[in-house]
């Protein structure tokens, strides 16, 4: 009787998340279509990636772009000011550095098209994998300062400036801030983080006109270069006595083989990605979360934030890598 009362729950659950998502699909929204000459707007992480992507998008829609990057002297800083127009400008931002970001402030403010500062995109992100044994407090921290505090420092910045404009605040996260799998803890907790920060701001600036969204990528692994290729020597290397013999060098070079290959199955295309954040800054009726996975794989990442705790873990167990990690580590 109770499995068939949960089994009714999840059903109706099921159905209403259905429902939910096919009108969201159908509700009529309003295309980009503000006018974009006379606002500027700041981007985090355009060294690479979907910040450098955006920059020329919006560049070319009119916007007078800060691009931050952390190396501005390297070759994808460089690039943006051959692929723009004057109006872009490459800003030296360790989002890490409180120093960086209070001098991109300050170059923003004395730089401002009469418009003012439109909007502040938290691009800014770094990737690495391994299980929680495998890490230190330390590798959690360095994932936290850039993915979590380094969106924090930059808001809390330029918040002001924005809240003038009556602008946008826009957050790169990740499906993983609320997909949960083997190798991605620490990315995750920053994630989540994140997202936290992001919808409590939402609900903060609502008051003041100033919109907040949330940008959710799946696997666009081959898109960017943010995905951290390692060998197995290199992870077995950091591993102690004790972990090398509960973590055995099969069970490694498994884990590098499906992290790698699963890398490598994604999109190869982040045009879905920048098509959504254009949208975030410039529709009239932005979402407050793009989740950005294939057509295929949608009801279930709509769905699994909804179901039950012991149904999502249970979900794993299907998986081939789950069951033999679970013989690897189990028979040494």
């Amino acid at each position: 009787m109770q499995l068939l009362f949960i089994g009714q729950i999840i059903g109706v659950v099921s159905a209403s998340a259905l429902l939910l998502f096919l009108l969201a699909r159908l509700w009529p929204r309003r295309g980009p279509g503000m006018r974009c000459q006379g606002y500027a707007v700041l981007i985090t992480g355009c060294d690479s990636g979907f910040g450098h992507m955006l920059a020329v998008a919006l560049d070319r829609r009119g916007f007078t772009v800060f691009a931050g990057c952390l190396q501005p002297e390297a070759a994808g800083a460089q690039s943006l000011t051959r692929l723009c127009t004057s109006r872009l400008r490459i800003l030296k931002l360790d989002v890490t550095s409180e120093q960086d970001v209070q001098l991109a402030r300050k170059t923003v403010q004395d730089n401002l098209p009469e418009k003012g500062l439109w909007a502040v995109v938290n691009n800014a992100g770094i990737s690495d994998w391994a299980e929680i044994e495998w890490s230190s407090s330390q590798d959690f921290q360095n994932m936290l300062n850039v993915n979590l505090m380094g969106g924090i420092r930059t808001s809390i910045a330029l918040l002001p400036l924005v809240r003038v404009a009556k602008g946008r605040m826009v957050f790169v996260s990740s499906i993983f801030s609320f997909f949960t799998c083997l190798n991605m803890a620490a990315y995750s907790v920053s994630k989540r983080g994140l997202e936290a920060f992001a919808d409590c701001l939402r609900v903060e600036m609502a008051s003041f006109g100033v919109k907040v969204s949330i940008i959710q990528p799946g696997n666009f692994g081959q898109a960017t270069d943010i995905v951290k290729v390692k060998t197995d020597e290199e992870i077995w290397a950091r591993l102690d006595e004790e972990r090398k013999h509960t973590f055995n060098r099969s069970y490694i070079e498994l884990a590098n083989q499906y992290f790698t290959s699963s890398c490598r199955s994604g999109s190869g295309s982040a045009a879905p990605v920048v098509q959504a954040m254009v949208h975030a800054l410039t529709s009239a009726r932005p979402r407050s979360r793009y989740l950005l996975v294939p057509p295929t794989e949608l009801i279930l990442f709509r769905l699994l934030p909804l179901l039950p705790t012991a149904l999502t873990d249970a979900f794993f167990s299907l998986s081939s890598m789950y069951s033999t990690r679970r013989r690897l580590l189990y028979t040494q």
